[in-house]
């Protein structure tokens, strides 16, 4: 039986393999983005697409789209959570009006999309949220701590998620990506801070320089991604997280590692501090 999934940011990138490879294997989609017009262009038409305008930081609009999906297909089954941009820069160099934008998108837009979906998913006792995530969710760099904020709220609400909704019949995915070969990382979507500081230039700066040399080199191929999740939403009991790219799982096993030799260095201090 056909699924129908409900894809933000689905104008390009990872949201767009998605809706492809959905579409590819019988499924229905409906695909949204800032513009319909630009959804439309990079999935083309059909009848199991439904394309919509959806900016996910307007909550009214979030519920408004929705229902128009509901009223179009009757259900949704899969929800993909995958809006968002990164800000690079130290600190001290993001504005709070930058934190602040990336935040409503990557959090609170996941928040308004997630909530408005919800109750059509418990009427079912069924359904399926994956949250994009990113290696940023559980690795903390230089440069990118606006970003690494996001994700790791995204971690947070999404394992809480989890445990509210299971007995409702809902699953939920957190996928970690590490780099894949989309258009995230070129000029006309990372955000880079115009506030630059000499003294971050080790840091902040090196990220800076490190993220633009690997941009159109990355590892890790979005249409397998897109498949890794098709899988992943035909499972019956799908996991947690979903760790994707080698590179991801490599920096995963390092800082598990980092972590566990950090509380074993200080345990009998922490052990220490009961009545």
């Amino acid at each position: 039986m056909s699924k129908v999934w409900f894809i933000t940011g689905a104008t390009r990138g990872i949201g767009a393999d998605i809706a492809k490879a959905a579409l590819a294997a019988g499924d229905k989609v409906v695909a949204t983005g800032r513009q319909k017009e630009s959804v439309t262009r990079a999935l083309g038409s059909s009848e199991h697409l439904l394309a919509l305008s959806l900016d996910v930081t307007d909550e009214q609009q979030a519920q408004a789209t929705v229902q128009a999906a509901i009223s179009h297909f009757k259900q949704i089954d899969i929800v993909v959570n995958n809006a968002g941009f990164a800000v690079l820069g130290a600190l001290e160099e993001t504005t709070n009006a930058e934190v602040r934008r990336q935040f409503d998108t990557n959090v609170f837009g996941l928040l308004n999309v997630t909530r408005a979906v919800l109750p059509v998913m418990r009427a079912r006792k069924s359904g399926h949220i994956f949250n994009l995530s990113s290696l940023a969710g559980f690795y903390g760099d230089a440069g990118v701590s606006s970003y690494c904020g996001t994700k790791f709220a995204v971690e947070g609400i999404s394992e809480s998620l989890a445990k509210e909704v299971a007995p409702l019949g809902i699953h939920v995915t957190i996928v970690e990506p590490g780099y894949f070969r989309t258009e995230f990382l070129t000029e006309n979507s990372v955000v880079y801070t115009d506030n630059i500081i000499a003294a971050y230039d080790a840091t902040s700066g090196e990220t800076r320089r490190a993220t633009r040399a690997v941009d159109g080199k990355q590892a890790n191929d979005p249409k397998k991604l897109a498949q890794a999740l098709l899988r992943l939403a035909n499972e019956q009991q799908p996991p947690l997280r979903f760790t994707a790219g080698a590179d991801a799982t490599e920096i995963y096993d390092r800082v598990l590692v980092e972590k566990k030799h950090e509380l074993d260095l200080w345990r009998t201090l922490s052990d220490s501090l009961t009545f």
